[in-house]
């Protein structure tokens, strides 16, 4: 009679280990957001440096004109009512982003909402910081596209492009699938769906 023991019999497969969540994103949209909201405070430094009284200025063969305007309205001039408004409102999507922040894994929403981050921190420091006094202040901007004095399209500024940006982002990534959190949605229903089959 054999000592030897048998090796136990498994009746299942061994599960495979589950794959690590992505990293979190946090850093990365806070470095995109430093460097976004930089180029717009030190455009608006040298615009009403240089620009105060001036001419709009050609360049790029007239594709860009750089003139100062000071603009008492939202994004690219469109009026939504009292600035103090559209200051609230800027500070509610700020604190949004910073919450949201902490549950992002996908480095493409952590580029595009760093930049939203970043443009709507800049025109709020001009609606709390310029004249005529605080909530109340007028945004700087300084690039009409293709035309001076916004003529072809709104003037608008550095920080209005980094939202553009980034709400474009966003948006494509959610048409391709990408979610926040790292996944895919196409991963998801595919895995919903090997998951039905199973208990079927």
């Amino acid at each position: 009679m054999s000592t030897e023991q048998e090796p136990e019999q498994t009746t299942g497969e061994a599960e495979p280990p589950a794959a690590a969540p992505p990293k979190r994103r946090i850093w990365l949209l806070a470095v995109v957001a430093v460097l976004a909201y930089a180029v717009d405070l030190v455009t608006k430094i040298i615009v009403t440096a240089t620009l105060e009284g001036e001419e709009p200025i050609r360049i790029l063969g007239g594709a860009v004109y750089l003139q100062l305007v000071r603009n008492p309205y939202a994004a690219f001039g469109m009026d939504f009512g009292g600035t103090w408004i559209l200051a609230i409102v800027a500070m509610l999507v700020v604190g949004a982003i910073i919450w949201f922040s902490r549950r992002l894994r996908s480095a493409g929403w952590a580029v595009g909402l760093g930049l939203i981050l970043a443009g709507a921190l800049g025109n709020l420091t001009d609606r709390i910081f310029r004249a005529p006094g605080p909530l109340h202040g007028h945004v700087v901007d300084f690039i009409s596209a293709f035309q001076p004095n916004g003529d072809f399209f709104p003037v608008f500024n550095a920080a209005d492009s980094a939202i553009s940006i980034g709400a474009v982002l966003i948006v494509l990534l959610s048409l391709l699938g990408k979610d926040y959190d790292g996944t895919s949605t196409k991963t998801k229903k595919r895995a919903d769906e090997d998951a039905d089959e199973g208990t079927a």
